[in-house]
């Protein structure tokens, strides 16, 4: 529940940016690496509920000037191109990040630590439970954003057909930007949320990887999917890390690590689009 939640808040970055300019961003990790080391630093002046919303902002407007300025340019280039770009600013991101933590590996100072509370008679980590309530929040947000709200509309509309959106009078230039950034600050709860009742350390930004079997599983361009693909994969994935080496020991130690990829490929050969994706028919 814990990391499915993570990855279920990582793969909803995923599919915003990728539903605004049909790119799947790959700056997603860096993102998240900078949100955790950002929060280690300021938690312990300013707490860390001030840290968490200040780390979220500021992974945001980064997101953002990423968009402005390394993006904006590549509008209407090969999308293939674009997500070049995305993977190189990702290790850019990351280098810069990783030079804040060092060789050591960093606390973030929240209130949980690794104390844990009983859930139907089951002991459960507090942080897992955190972990999830951040991403029903977030899910909640964002709901009532894409329907309630002007800019929200104006969002589904350019996902919709970018066209047609300009000639309604919505600025689809906004909409990147605007998508950018609430990618990044996904991405930053992401990583505060991982780190919180642990430590960071310069390999956290793998975490995000699992988050790509999540918005193929669930489908690339569904909200609802990225988040039953990323609860998915991370109840798989803990299934097998309990489970495999007992019955099914013959695949190695580590496959639970893979294991995510395995469900992806799996739900591929059934369904190309995912589970909730929508169905592409082009007419020759």
């Amino acid at each position: 529940m814990g990391n499915g939640s993570i990855y279920a808040l990582l793969a909803l970055g995923f599919v915003i940016v990728y539903k605004s300019m049909r790119v799947i961003s790959f700056a997603q990790p860096g993102f998240m690496l900078a949100g955790a080391v950002i929060v280690t630093y300021l938690s312990a002046e300013v707490g860390f509920w001030a840290a968490a919303v200040l780390s979220v902002l500021a992974v945001s407007l980064l997101a953002l000037g990423v968009e402005r300025v390394a993006i904006r340019p590549m509008v209407g280039r090969p999308v293939f191109a674009i997500a070049i770009i995305t993977l190189g600013l990702d290790v850019v991101i990351r280098v810069v990040a990783n030079g804040f933590i060092g060789l050591d590996v960093r606390q973030v100072g929240d209130p949980w630590k690794l104390d844990t509370v009983s859930v139907l008679g089951v002991e459960v980590q507090q942080r897992y439970l955190a972990m999830f309530a951040a991403a029903l929040l977030m899910v909640a947000a964002l709901f009532l954003f894409f329907r309630y709200t002007r800019f929200g509309l104006a969002m589904r509309a350019a996902s919709f057909d970018q066209e047609a959106a300009l000639a309604q009078g919505v600025s689809v230039s906004g909409v990147f930007a605007v998508s950018w950034a609430m990618a990044g600050g996904l991405a930053a709860v992401a990583g505060i949320m991982f780190g919180a009742g642990t430590s960071i350390d310069q390999n956290i930004w793998i975490i995000a990887l699992k988050a790509l079997p999540a918005i193929i599983l669930g489908g690339l361009d569904s909200l609802a999917g990225a988040v039953a693909g990323g609860l998915a994969i991370g109840l798989f994935e803990s299934l097998v890390s309990s489970y495999q080496s007992d019955h099914l020991p013959w695949l190695g130690e580590n496959f639970a690590t893979v294991s995510p990829y395995v469900l992806m490929l799996a739900v591929l050969l059934l369904r190309p689009y995912g589970l909730f994706g929508t169905r592409e028919v082009e007419r020759v």
